[in-house]
């Protein structure tokens, strides 16, 4: 197996455990977060201000190294404007994960941990990405 493989499976690892110690995985705490007029829980503000706030600190030193450790190149996206078909996928994504209370990585890391609700979510999830995949494709 290769180290580019062995670092993305010890990264997702890493994800998912991060994931699981917040209480990501449970899409109770998800739906009561987007709940805002109602049973409102914050914890994955708190989750995701820590993201963000990482982000911003150690974005810019990632970038100076000029490509990754295991790649010849960042992969980064050229997009820079806002058009129908990213608002339709913004949309679709915020209604799935309004309605389910996953996105993919709580999903998988569900999925881990045994989630019964995992189980149903990520071949619905595996399902759109092939969907998805033929329509770009046609």
């Amino acid at each position: 197996m290769g180290s580019l493989v062995i670092a993305a499976l010890v990264s997702g690892a890493l994800f998912g455990t991060g994931l699981a110690m917040s209480g990501m995985t449970d899409a109770q705490r998800i739906v009561g977060f987007l709940d805002v007029f109602g049973d409102f829980d914050p914890a994955l503000l708190f989750v995701l201000g820590g993201a963000v706030i990482t982000t911003v600190v150690l974005f810019r030193f990632v970038l100076k190294r000029g490509s990754p450790v295991l790649a010849s190149t960042f992969h980064l996206s050229n997009l820079r404007r806002i058009d129908r078909r990213l608002l339709g996928g913004a949309a679709l994504f915020g209604c799935g994960w309004g309605i389910a209370g996953y996105c993919p990585g709580p999903a998988l890391a569900a999925l881990g941990i045994g989630s019964l609700e995992a189980l149903w979510f990520v071949p619905a999830m595996i399902g759109g990405m092939l969907l998805h995949r033929l329509i770009n494709r046609a």
